[in-house]
């Protein structure tokens, strides 16, 4: 079979570079203030070559959200089918938000601040995904917390999530060691469940 020579191929390490670059540049000042220009050249791609891995500066914010939900969900499909009883399945649902959150912090803040600003098409598929990731959890605390019904551990779920996401937003000075455990006992907390923190 002869090798086809009159196509480009689209370099997978660049398009991660032109990702990277986005992340840090909106998270720092915001989606509409950044241009695809200013993205190629933080990523050092000069000229339109941005426009070869992405059509407009919305497919690259819908690229960049739905791969931080499919790195969560990922985790939390690793975790559940691990088979553990439940407590010790959700402390480890939140210990891989905790590690996320403050892993990546610039982009779930670029999530929390960005989402809305998606096409309605791109913004209804990370809806999907975002319920799916918090039904996740939402499965596990029912089997804990029997005593409460689907709307009140939907709300608790999005409750220990923001707890934990408020990482991004607010700097506490405290080093890793410390913020984890602290971000762990308030997420246990909004669930209802703040003794399996002691386990």
């Amino acid at each position: 079979m002869t090798q086809q020579t009159g196509s480009r191929v689209r370099d997978p390490e660049r398009r991660e570079k032109i990702l990277a670059a986005a992340t840090e540049l909106i998270a720092a000042r915001g989606y509409h203030a950044v241009t695809m220009a200013e993205i190629g050249r933080e990523a050092g791609i000069v000229g339109s070559g941005v426009y070869r891995h992405f059509t407009g500066k919305a497919e690259v914010l819908s690229a960049l959200l739905d791969q931080t939900l499919a790195t969560l969900l990922a985790d939390a499909a690793r975790i559940i089918d691990a088979g553990h009883d439940s407590a010790t399945t959700i402390r480890m649902l939140v210990r891989s938000q905790v590690d996320f959150s403050i892993d990546n912090r610039d982009m779930v803040r670029l999530y929390r601040q960005e989402a809305p600003t998606l096409p309605a098409e791109d913004g209804r598929r990370l809806r999907r995904a975002q319920r799916h990731y918090n039904e996740e959890w939402a499965a596990t605390v029912s089997e804990l917390r029997p005593d409460l019904n689907d709307a009140e551990t939907a709300a608790l779920v999005q409750a220990a999530i923001a707890a934990i996401q408020s990482v991004v937003t607010y700097d506490s000075g405290l080093p890793r060691a410390d913020l984890v455990p602290l971000l762990t006992t308030a997420a246990l907390s909004c669930l209802g469940l703040g003794g399996l923190g002691d386990r």
